[in-house]
């Protein structure tokens, strides 16, 4: 079993002044490693506007290498603008996952638009940064990856990752709407795409990872990242419905293969449950692991996926 000791809240979105765009959530955080300070994206929210409704951003944190609870700086602005009207990012963007390539910063994320018989629906679209992350221009007006006969509803939570010369894209597809007192829930599970360049994806629009609450377990953050010859993935999971303020929220889950393809699912390795009291003592959802001078590090999201902002664990022993 592994094991992870929770080091505390690292970023909270309250506490950040000036940014009317940045009011809460700091969602699913993905880590860039710089020579003095790591930058963490995430995606954040204004308030809500007279109808209740939200919208979404994408923006960065920057933390001291050598002390990851000291914040160095935050974006001024979002790393993306939102779309056009009708365009499948109008009404928001996230989440967002990062990777260096050459000399570009790539990003991945999950564009919103609203429906009407259905709360929204999501497709992945790309952008390029040549300025070391800062900003990032999208690579095109539309998805790299949308709805399709096999793939028929939301898809969303890209994790970007490239192994042996080749892209994957881990992401969560749409299987089926459940109506619930008049509010629509979406099933979603584990999928993966694979590409040449990073624009152009193959998908076999099969689920990857087995369900272990109910037939229709909602699965989300597929991080995955190689070591000890094995590659090893941390998601999160929960139920279908009732799931907000109560038991049946995220927890995060664990998966290995040893080819990409099969995946065995044992969360009892995961090494990380909600603590008795606090921040995360209901929830915890969208692990990010990443490697930093020796250490492995789990950043994570806690109570209402991420509205009061995302903390860090860090491994305990080895990683077999």
């Amino acid at each position: 079993m592994f094991k992870w000791k929770k080091l505390g809240l690292v970023f909270k979105p309250q506490e950040i002044e000036g940014r009317s765009w940045l009011k809460e959530f700091a969602q699913a955080p993905s880590v860039l490693v710089f020579d003095k300070f790591i930058r963490v994206y995430f995606s954040c929210r204004p308030l809500p506007d007279e109808h209740g409704q939200y919208i979404s951003y994408s923006a960065y944190v920057d933390l001291n290498r050598h002390n990851l609870f000291e914040i160095l700086s935050v974006s001024k602005s979002p790393i993306l603008e939102l779309g056009d009207l009708g365009s499948f990012d109008e009404f928001g963007t996230y989440p967002v996952s990062v990777i260096r390539h050459d000399n570009s910063v790539f990003a991945y994320y999950g564009g919103w638009t609203r429906c009407e018989s259905i709360p929204f629906t999501v497709a992945i679209g790309a952008a390029i940064s040549y300025d070391d992350g800062e900003t990032f221009t999208k690579a095109g007006k539309g998805p790299v990856l949308s709805c399709n006969v096999n793939d028929p509803f939301v898809l969303s939570g890209p994790k970007i990752r490239r192994f042996n010369n080749r892209w994957y894209l881990w992401y969560v597809a749409g299987t089926s709407w459940l109506k619930n007192d008049g509010s629509p829930e979406a099933v979603y599970k584990i999928r993966m795409a694979h590409s040449d360049d990073g624009f152009e994806w193959v998908r076999d629009s099969k689920n990857i990872i087995e369900s272990k609450l109910e037939e229709n377990e909602c699965q989300a953050s597929p991080d995955v990242f190689f070591h000890n010859n094995k590659y090893h993935m941390f998601f999160c999971y929960k139920y279908s419905l009732d799931f907000r303020k109560n038991d049946r929220g995220y927890r995060i889950g664990y998966a290995f293969s040893n080819d990409l393809i099969d995946w065995h699912r044992d969360d009892s390795k995961a090494g990380i449950d909600i603590s008795e009291e606090g921040w995360d003592d209901q929830s915890i959802a969208y692990p990010h692991v990443f490697e930093l001078d020796g250490e492995i590090y789990m950043l994570y999201l806690g109570n209402q996926v991420g509205r009061y902002g995302f903390g860090l664990a860090q491994l305990e022993g080895r990683l077999t």
